[in-house]
């Protein structure tokens, strides 16, 4: 059997084989993806379904994103070592079955053994969303309600700056390599939702959020189009480092294929 294909045959011998598999979760009841001490993770409750699958012992998860609290994933690509006898396809419906309910699993394939998602990730898609509109119970959970209307060509034009490598000191938290290569900035209006799509090699911690922040101010007619330019420029914290809420923004994809043992610094806590 090759590396990177669906496990279907049975492994009974114990032998460690590496997966990789993508994640989605309702980040809301969840202090963020990285395990932490005391608090409810991504991570934490997915070490947990796999040790209970494998006789108590624990096998560390590894992240593409480690996603602060609050913060949604329909893609987020993890990767641990398992050497239980089920394939991968028991263990997709297995995990599935112990998971709780706002965290799920699938695509689940073998890949080589020192493989990691956050290394070999080419890039990251983020999308914030916004519901302009009247109050909505039901987006509450996965979307910001703006009631002031949002004038969306002014924040797509000011978004433009974003564009290529820049230095993003003003839009995340200190760091030692503050430079990040922004390969796409999509703001969209669909009748009341509102959408702003970014897509980056690697992000500094919590970039995401203080874009949408002052792109946002842009579309109630705050700040000028050329405030993006301006704050980059800067290089001082936008909006004194004001961050949009994390409910609305979730990690969409994550295409792989960046070479083994390339690392980035990337934080990814959106």
């Amino acid at each position: 059997m090759s590396d990177d294909q669906p496990n279907q045959k049975r492994a009974g011998d114990g032998t460690p084989r590496r997966y990789r598999a993508t994640v989605e979760y309702d980040g809301t009841d969840f202090a963020g993806f990285q395990v932490q001490p005391g608090a409810r993770t991504v991570q934490g409750e997915l070490e947990d379904a796999l040790a209970s699958l494998s006789n108590g012992a624990r096998s560390r998860v590894d992240g593409a994103g480690r996603t602060d609290a609050g913060v949604h994933a329909a893609g987020q690509v993890i990767a641990f070592t398992y050497g239980g006898e089920l394939t991968a396809e028991e263990l997709v419906e297995a995990l599935n079955g112990v998971l709780p309910r706002d965290v799920a699993i699938r695509d689940l394939r073998r890949v080589p053994a020192g493989f990691h998602p956050r290394y070999a990730a080419r890039y990251r898609d983020y999308r914030y969303t916004v519901w302009n509109g009247p109050r909505s119970p039901l987006r509450e959970r996965t979307a910001l309600w703006v009631r002031a209307p949002l004038d969306t060509d002014a924040m797509a034009r000011a978004g433009s700056a974003f564009l290529g490598r820049h230095d993003f000191s003003a839009f995340g938290s200190p760091d030692p390599q503050p430079v990040r290569t922004v390969h796409a900035v999509r703001v969209r209006r669909q009748g009341r939702l509102v959408t702003i799509d970014v897509r980056a090699d690697a992000f500094l911690r919590g970039m995401v959020r203080r874009m949408v922040a002052l792109l946002l101010e842009v579309g109630r007619g705050q700040l000028n189009d050329d405030a993006v330019a301006a704050a980059l420029a800067e290089r001082r914290p936008a909006l004194n480092g004001a961050a949009a809420p994390a409910r609305g923004l979730c990690l969409r994809r994550v295409v792989l294929g960046r070479p083994q043992g390339r690392e980035m610094g990337e934080h990814d806590r959106r």
